[in-house]
């Protein structure tokens, strides 16, 4: 089954559907500080709003996943650790290693759907203003958003799957394996892309 850009398994296509149409709150309930915790963090939230151009918004939400992994004291080859934290972010994201594992892996899952959600409606995308001297169009920033995260996957897939072979736990460990899925899910969906075009030589 194909969802615009990224290949899912029908098998969890199946059960995330089941999640939602199969009514089970009778049986099952989540515990409350589950229920309650945001992915992210109330400035985190304010940044992304802004951030509404596909690369844009990709870059932040990369940088989020970054930021977690710093507070869980793994090392993601971030292009941004030797910078320092502008106060516009505001202070690290807290919690556990098993709630900074779950916003991972939902940060992982928005940016593939916002850019899924793009390669199947290109005309929804917030473009730049055309009155700037050289406005980027949809085609300049779709790629870029595709391979920010394609950069990103090849950098978290070494750590997870540390993870998912050294834990114990069997949360964290089918939450590592929902991760390495959906990183392979962007490896695949970038080999989709057609090659970047050269860069034009600036005239002398």
């Amino acid at each position: 089954m194909t969802l615009g850009i990224f290949d899912r398994k029908q098998l969890r296509t199946f059960l995330v559907l089941a999640f939602f149409l199969i009514p089970f709150s009778f049986f099952l309930s989540a515990p409350a500080s589950a229920q309650s915790r945001d992915y992210m963090t109330a400035e985190e939230v304010e940044i992304i709003r802004e951030a509404q151009e596909i690369d844009l918004r990709v870059e932040v939400i990369v940088r989020m996943i970054d930021r977690r992994f710093k507070v869980l004291n793994i090392d993601v080859r971030s292009p941004w650790a030797s910078k320092k934290e502008k106060d516009i972010w505001g202070p690290l994201p807290a919690g556990e290693r098993i709630e900074l594992l779950r916003d991972i892996n939902k940060l992982i899952d928005k940016a593939i759907s916002d850019i899924d959600n793009l390669s199947e409606r290109p005309d929804a995308a917030i473009l730049p203003d055309p009155e700037e001297k050289k406005p980027r169009t949809f085609k300049e920033m779709f790629p870029t958003a595709v391979r920010t995260l394609a950069d990103a996957a090849a950098r978290y897939k070494p750590v997870v799957e540390k993870e998912l072979e050294t834990s114990t736990d069997k949360e964290t460990q089918r939450i590592a394996e929902r991760i390495l899925e959906d990183l392979e899910d962007i490896t695949a969906g970038a080999a989709k892309l057609p090659p970047p075009e050269p860069k034009k030589p600036k005239k002398s």
